[in-house]
């Protein structure tokens, strides 16, 4: 089959893999501008790029896609699908039309639950259970199109996000390939989805990462773990920010925000407790709270931002 394959991220790299394994024509590659990285901000080309790269694929990173420009490239490309993972931008109407089998997308969730941006990271964050994979056809709307096949996976009690996109994006591969394939033989029926049971993911924001003691032990983990690797927890200590990258629910109780074991930096919240188990202070390095408590002196029942 001949297909544009569109996508950006590490997440969408197996799937581009998986579609060149199972032999499938990759006519072209779109992915996201190259982006400075880092402190010396250089010019970084998006993961998928470089694989497509490496297979001397063509490929086009447009700024723009609603100018006809893109439209007309892809009409003389001439696909038969049109393979979306984690692109990053919405297709017009008029690049959704092109291919005969149509555009479909691979979705990090169990649709219509978690449309958008963050699905894997959402449900991390809300304590769900299980989780997923979704083909769809992609429509006009955010990850409303009809569903193609869906594979399910539980979420571990202590996964994090980025433990649970390193499942899922292999998963996500061999979904799409099953999923091109029963196109092209014209053995798939989509189904609608349940407007009713639709739910929203959007985009992360550090904003979020600022643990609010006064929420439950369980809520506050489940955020710990949905915010990593990115942007991370976040708390204070003695006056410095201090990351939270892992951490267990404890019982306990006491003011929100004090330390309830100091040899095992025990936190107290509005409901339970919390041990923190992976941190790392501004100015120093990531480590495990064990290594951290060796050089700090912690006391019960201060404050995390009191003076230490």
């Amino acid at each position: 089959m001949r297909i544009v394959f569109m996508g950006t991220p590490d997440f969408a790299v197996p799937s581009l893999q998986a579609l060149l394994d199972a032999g499938h024509e990759i006519a072209a590659v779109y992915t996201q501008p190259d982006k400075p990285v880092g402190r010396r901000q250089l010019l970084t080309p998006p993961p998928v790029k470089e694989l497509a790269l490496r297979y001397g694929l063509p490929v086009y990173q447009p700024t723009k896609l609603r100018d006809g420009t893109e439209a007309a490239r892809l009409r003389e490309l001439a696909p038969d699908l049109i393979a979306v993972v984690a692109y990053g931008r919405i297709l017009p109407k008029e690049i959704l039309e092109i291919p005969r089998l149509g555009c479909v997308n691979v979705h990090g969730s169990l649709l219509p639950k978690y449309r958008g941006a963050a699905p894997i990271q959402w449900a991390v964050i809300n304590g769900e259970t299980e989780t997923g994979i979704t083909t769809m056809v992609m429509g006009e709307g955010l990850d409303t199109g009809d569903i193609l096949m869906v594979q399910r996976t539980p979420i571990d009690p202590e996964e994090t996000a980025g433990e649970l996109f390193e499942r899922l994006a292999p998963m996500g591969a061999a979904c799409l390939v099953k999923t091109a394939a029963a196109l092209e033989a014209g053995r798939i029926a989509p189904v609608k989805q349940d407007e009713s049971r639709a739910t929203y993911a959007p985009m992360l924001d550090k904003k979020m990462a600022a643990l609010d003691f006064t929420r439950s032990a369980g809520e506050l983990h489940n955020l710990i773990r949905g915010l990593n690797p990115w942007p991370v927890a976040v708390t204070d200590f003695a006056g410095k920010r201090l990351k939270v990258f892992a951490a267990r629910v404890e019982k306990g109780s006491g003011e929100p925000g004090t330390v309830l074991d100091a040899e095992r930096f025990v936190v107290a919240c509005g409901d339970g407790a919390l041990r923190f188990t992976e941190v790392q202070l501004e100015g120093s390095r990531r480590m495990s709270a064990e290594e951290f408590l060796r050089g700090k002196k912690l006391f019960v029942g201060r404050s995390l931002t009191e003076g230490q």
